[in-house]
């Protein structure tokens, strides 16, 4: 799905030839500084290469609309991005930037009850924890049905037990709906465990490629 050739960002990335397979989880595990989160940032062309190229489905990412690209390859930043109002403000923010049609309340209570925010549509966003806004921006993600999810450290907030559950939903509903995942993660047993591929970093380099 994602071909990446010849790239270079800066001093933090050099990337001779990188492939992202279309319909499998893509796991990028490595330390702090290795360049995981431009990584992500270069599939979904926030930033430009200095130098190289990244296909998508065999077209330069730079060739396509930045709107076109980003509403079928959609990023989870680390830090989830909230906007004022309720956490049903939220979830239907996106669909009416977009001009579609707004998800009834059923289907927002279903999402949110996927990513175990257990909480009421009305409650206002700004009020809810860290972790608790990190499951409601999935949970934005996951209405929006994008082809591929960017994820960067989704659970990097939840405890152990939560974290176990969203990672395997999100698998899951990658899996069953024919989507394709690339996920940072700081857990090399989730990168081990749900990785079709894991994607090793080490001073903006790929260190090493393992398939399961």
């Amino acid at each position: 799905m994602f071909i990446l050739q010849n790239i270079k960002f800066k001093d933090i990335l050099a990337i001779d030839e990188l492939e992202i397979p279309k319909d499998k989880v893509s796991c990028v595990i490595g330390p702090s500084g290795a360049g995981k989160s431009t990584l992500l940032k270069l599939i979904n062309n926030m930033l430009s290469v200095d130098q190289g190229q990244i296909l998508y489905k065999r077209k330069n990412v730079e060739e396509i609309s930045p709107m076109d690209l980003r509403r079928e390859v959609m990023m989870l930043p680390q830090k989830p991005i909230m906007f004022a109002g309720t956490i049903k403000d939220n979830l239907e923010i996106a669909f009416k930037l977009l001009e579609e049609d707004v998800p009834q309340e059923q289907v927002l209570k279903e999402v949110l009850k996927k990513v175990q925010l257990h909480k009421e549509l009305d409650i206002q966003a700004e009020r809810l924890s860290g972790g608790e806004k990190q499951r409601l921006s999935l949970a934005r993600v996951l209405l929006l049905q994008p082809e591929v999810l960017l994820l960067d450290e989704p659970s990097s907030a939840l405890d152990e037990n939560t974290e176990n559950l969203i990672i395997e939903m999100v698998v899951e509903y990658v899996k069953g709906n024919q989507k394709t995942l690339v996920m940072i993660t700081h857990s090399k047993q989730i990168a081990k465990e749900y990785g079709d591929k894991v994607i090793i970093l080490k001073n903006g380099k790929v260190v090493n490629e393992v398939k399961s």
